[in-house]
Formats: structure tokens, C-alpha cells, sequence
């Protein structure tokens, strides 16, 4: 769960106002506006001043060159008081993480019509958990009744502005039964004092997977591919890294590039079957035996215009991801990945936040299974990966009672999801906010066979591989960083529904 800065003080509109204010006291009336200057209604008009220059404040530890980064003006700029681009720029600001409270403002310049732009900060601490994950991976019994069996833990850490620099130095670390993983990265946002982003990431993941949606049954003669007898398992591991760019295109969007290359090293049943539906067929486990080479080159371009990212309560965030294995570059695998979401956030006007999220993806290719599209990282009541990790051997919770129960990976996934968030506390000590949500929505994941051949069993409606989400909890952002208190996964460990696993 990300770590951001939380939203304080004045909005940029309101501080430009004041700001404008200030600086009619101080230096007398302004001038009239010319002609081009007026918005065509009347009494309406628009102020704009040049700037003589940019000065920041407050910034015990950050360098100013590294909050100038972000300012999107220059001195000499015609400023117009109502351009949203400072409102977008305070947003910005509070989202690099660096800060707790950012107010824009205006200030007299040299000669009449000129003005300074004032940037005061206020910083946070910036050695911050950016990510606690932890809870009870399942199974099922033969009546499909949930059996806590281990826990799982992930933590993320990271210094985000080092040295006052803008650099960030992050590790994480996840555990689960038989399972471990391990990730550093690196970001500099001003490569070489460039306006280009550099970042670097290496990881090392030793995991397993379990396949089968009933009455398994495998040969193999790895011993140790026996330990879950209702399960065929994968056990593999994973080393490598990535290297890549970013670039800002403007205030709230930004592109980013880069380069993935790992060694895969899997152990893999030999032969093994399953009844999908109530058919008998050979497991499909998506990855190579032995040792294999996964090779990508990945894009992301990513807007973003909310208030703070942690608890916002207006904006959006879109993005649009896309992945290549390429067999010319190294690959041992060849697909096509490309994700789309986008989520928008409304205030209402008693204060409380309601927001509207929606994900699409696709692959098309010969994707190994854990680039592929997760059950329970689209529903809330199954835990999501953990740095690579999957803990959890349960199928997805079958509400609607449909096919959905035979997916575990897919080629194409949904969601829409909507949640309503109350404020409960808005602090300015090591507690800066805490807020209660709950949220339900509709999601689906599917591989190519769902649609070409379904699983028999399923007439009308249920051939159709969805369900029901839901979740509620607590998000608190504090001194070291925001986390999520949520509820929805002791709810799958409820018993299950007729159609789960048997």
C-alpha cells in the first residue's frame, strides 16, 4: 500500500486568491486587464502577472532543485491566477511523498505586474513502510470448508527522499509457507540532473504454485511435488532485474520504460489431470520445465490529478500498461500484455469520499502463469501476491455461482468496484487521517479455453466466469506511511458455497 502525503492546508485555487489578494494590498490595484486579458462574461475577468521568479520555503532536508523538478512554470511565464496547472501542481508536490502540507502562493515582483511565485513546504518523514501485507492462507476440505493453515507476511520499506535528493532507496521482503521472496529497487527522478527518470529494480523469489480444481491426479518422480496430494505443485524460482526510464509529458501525466530479464528455474509434475467442469483433462501449468529465460520490454503511461494519493477525496488516475516477451531479445516465452484502468474519486458535500474504479487486461501469447492475471488479485476475498508470492490454494469465493470456481490464472480480466469512504479523524501528529470504506463490485477472469470450450456443467448464465467482491476496513495514514485495515479476507475463510472445491 502506497505512502503518500496527506492533504492539508488550502486547495491552490483558494491560495492563488488569497495570494492574489496580498499582492493587490502590498503593491496597490493591479492594472486593468486588456481586452485579450477578460473572459467574455461579464464581471468575470482573468488575472494574469509574469513572473520574476520561483522561491521555495519550509525545505529543511530537500533541495530546491528537486521541488522545482515538479513547478511546471519558469520565471518570465505569463501566470494566470486560474490556470489549474497550480492547483495541479500542489497535487503533485503532495504526491512525491516528500511533504505533509504544500501552499502555493503570490508575492510582489520587481516592477508592477510581475509577481514571485511562493512555494512553501512543510516535509515529512520519508523513511516510510510503503507496504505491511499479512494474514491466513487456506485450504479446503473435501466439503469445501476453508482450513487456516499458515500465515504470510510481506513488508516493504523504502527511504524515498535520500539526502535530500529526490533518490529513492527501497527493499521489501515476503514470507509464506515454503515460500520467500526478496526485492531492492532504485529511483532517481532527475537522472544526471536530466528532466529523465532513472530506475532500477533486482529481485529473487522462491516460490511454489498449486494447480487442480478437483480430484487430482499426477505422476511424477519428484518426491517433493507430493507434499499437497488435492494439488499439483510447481516449485520454481525466479532471479533478475529490470532497468528502465521515465518521463514527465506534463503536470499529471507521465510515461515510463523499461527492460525485465530473469532466469526461471521450475520443477514441474510430469503428468498430472484434473476434472474441469466434470470432464477429466491434462493440467495446463503455463511455464517451462527446467531452466528458461523470461525477456520483456514494458511501457506504462500513467495520469494521475488527485489531491494525495493515499486518501483522496477528488481526481482521477488512469493508466495504460503494456508488456512484450519478445523470442528475438532472449525469451523463452512470446506475449502480448496490455492493462487499462482508470478511478475517479468525488467529495461529497457532507465530506465524505465515493469513487469508481474500473480494470480491464488482456494477453495473448504464451504468458508463464505468474505474469498472467490472478483470481485473488481482483477479488478482495482471496489475499493478493505478495512480491511474487501466491500463499493462498483456495478457489475464488462462488457467489453467483458460476464457472468462475475453475479459474485460478487467466488471459483476460475485469473489474468495476465502487466504495464510499467516511471520515473518522484528521490529525496533524504522527496520525494524520483515518478513514472507514467499504466497497463492492463485480469482477471476472478467464483464460481463451473459458470461451472457445467452456467446462461442462454450467448452463446459461453461469458459463459466464464472474462473481460478486466486497470489502470494508480502515485506511490510516500516519507519520510512516498509510495502511489498510481490511476485513474481507477473514469473510473468505467462511464456509463456502456449493460449487467450491470437491
Amino acid at each position: 500500500m502506497p505512502v503518500h502525503g496527506r492533504r492539508v492546508g488550502l486547495s491552490a485555487a483558494l491560495a492563488v486568491l488569497v495570494a492574489t489578494a496580498s499582492l493587490a494590498r502590498v503593491s496597490g490595484a493591479a492594472e486593468p486587464p486588456s481586452e485579450s486579458e477578460a473572459t467574455g462574461q461579464v464581471g468575470k475577468v482573468r488575472l494574469r502577472y509574469t513572473l520574476d521568479g520561483i522561491e521555495v520555503r519550509g525545505n529543511q532536508r530537500t533541495v530546491d532543485r528537486v521541488v522545482l523538478r515538479y513547478i511546471p512554470f519558469e520565471p518570465g511565464d505569463v501566470l494566470d491566477v486560474a490556470d489549474p496547472e497550480l492547483e495541479l501542481t500542489r497535487f503533485r508536490l503532495l504526491g512525491t511523498g516528500f511533504f505533509s502540507s504544500v501552499r502555493i502562493s503570490l508575492r510582489k515582483g520587481r516592477r508592477r505586474g510581475a509577481a514571485v511565485l511562493v512555494i512553501d513546504v512543510e516535509e515529512r518523514n520519508t523513511i516510510i513502510v510503503e507496504n505491511v501485507v499479512m494474514g491466513i492462507a487456506a485450504d479446503e476440505d473435501a466439503e469445501g470448508n476453508s482450513e487456516p493453515i499458515t500465515p504470510y507476511l510481506g513488508v516493504q520499506a523504502a527511504e524515498t527522499n535520500l539526502a535530500g535528493t529526490g533518490i529513492t532507496l527501497g527493499a521489501g521482503i515476503g514470507v509464506a509457507a515454503d515460500q520467500f521472496a526478496l526485492q531492492m529497487r532504485f529511483a532517481d527522478p532527475a537522472f544526471v540532473g536530466s528532466e529523465w527518470a532513472f530506475t532500477s529494480s533486482m529481485h529473487y523469489i522462491d516460490a511454489r504454485d498449486f494447480f487442480g480444481i478437483k480430484d487430482v491426479s499426477f505422476e511424477s518422480p519428484l518426491l517433493e511435488l507430493r507434499e499437497v496430494t488435492d494439488y499439483a505443485v510447481v516449485s520454481y524460482s525466479r532471479f533478475g532485474g529490470t532497468i528502465g526510464a521515465g518521463h514527465d509529458l506534463s503536470t499529471s501525466t507521465r510515461v515510463l520504460f523499461d527492460y525485465g530479464l530473469e532466469r526461471v528455474e521450475a520443477l514441474v509434475p510430469t503428468v498430472a489431470s484434473h476434472v474441469r467442469g466434470n470432464t477429466r483433462e491434462p493440467i495446463d501449468f503455463d511455464i517451462l520445465p527446467g531452466a528458461s529465460v523470461l525477456s520483456t520490454i514494458n511501457a506504462a503511461l500513467i495520469y494521475d490529478t488527485r489531491d494525495t494519493p493515499f486518501l483522496p477525496t477528488r481526481g482521477a488516475l488512469g493508466s495504460i500498461r503494456g508488456t512484450l516477451g519478445l523470442e528475438p531479445i532472449g525469451s523463452s516465452y512470446g506475449y502480448q500484455k496490455l492493462e487499462a484502468s482508470l478511478a475517479y474519486w468525488w467529495r461529497l458535500p457532507w465530506r465524505h469520499v465515493v469513487s469508481l474504479e474500473g480494470q480491464v487486461g488482456a494477453i495473448a501469447g504464451d504468458a508463464p502463469f505468474f505474469e498472467m492475471f490472478y483470481v485473488g488479485d481482483y477479488t478482495d476475498l482471496l489475499p493478493d501476491r505478495i512480491l511474487g508470492l501466491n500463499p493462498d490454494r483456495r478457489q475464488p469465493p462462488n457467489i453467483l455461482g458460476t464457472d468462475i470456481v475453475e479459474v485460478r490464472y487467466g488471459n483476460y480480466a475485469a473489474k468495476l468496484e465502487a466504495e464510499y469512504r467516511i471520515p473518522l479523524y484528521v490529525g496533524r501528529g504522527s496520525v494524520y487521517g483515518i478513514d472507514f470504506f467499504t466497497g463492492a463490485g463485480l469482477y471476472g477472469v478467464a483464460t481463451s479455453r473459458d470461451f472457445e470450450d467452456p467446462p461442462t456443467g454450467y448452463e446459461g448464465a453461469a458459463r459466464a466466469p464472474i462473481d460478486l467482491t466486497y470489502n470494508l476496513g480502515l485506511r490510516i495514514e500516519t507519520y510512516v506511511g498509510g495502511f489498510s485495515v481490511a476485513f474481507s479476507n477473514l469473510f473468505g475463510l467462511l464456509p463456502a458455497r456449493e460449487g467450491g472445491r470437491k
